[in-house]
């Protein structure tokens, strides 16, 4: 049987688009839709393990991507977003109706990705997003539920994918927070 990562990627990646420009991400109400609107390409697009962020029904992994921050604005229904934990160094704002994260927001100015939203492109019926580069806190999905005993087959699927395994963040991104931390 596969292990089944996130309905994005367990069939096939989809290829980046050149030019792309972003879309409108929409949440998983029947009616009333909370809509945000992305003018960017989104980049670090990634699966991520942590228990944190949101996935959908029977993912085990989110998929989440960063866009700048002024490139995101809520277009309708804002008013049915709710930040889950504000004492989280990332506001994830979601659908307080049907649960989905519609974007998440650094608001301390001091850290490393302050500037940057994180979105689940998934929530886009536009084709063309970054494709996903990694997979991070992978071990984390234990966290989750997942029996320890599957991780040789979840990272094994992962590298399948083309989804390099990591309990961290990808090296790129871990050098841009020490490179944050060491210039503070």
């Amino acid at each position: 049987m596969t292990i089944l990562i996130h309905p994005a990627v367990d069939s096939k990646i989809a290829a980046t688009a050149d030019n792309f420009l972003g879309g409108q991400l929409v949440c998983l109400c029947q009616q009333d839709k909370v809509v945000v609107h992305v003018t960017a390409q989104c980049a670090h697009n990634h699966v991520c393990g942590c228990s944190k962020c949101w996935k959908p029904a029977g993912a085990t992994f989110a998929q989440i991507a960063v866009v700048s921050r002024d490139s995101v604005s809520v277009g309708a229904n804002g008013h049915k977003l709710t930040v889950i934990d504000s004492n989280a160094a990332i506001q994830r704002h979601a659908c307080r109706e049907c649960g989905a994260h519609m974007y998440g927001r650094i608001e301390n100015s001091s850290h490393p990705f302050y500037g940057l939203d994180f979105i689940h492109s998934e929530l886009s019926a536009e084709s063309g997003w970054a494709a996903p580069e990694f997979a991070a806190f992978v071990s984390s999905v234990i966290e989750a539920g997942t029996p320890p005993d599957k991780m040789v087959e979840i990272r094994t699927r992962l590298l399948e994918l083309g989804l390099t395994p990591y309990d961290c963040l990808s090296p790129p991104l871990m050098d841009a927070i020490a490179t944050h931390v060491a210039n503070n």
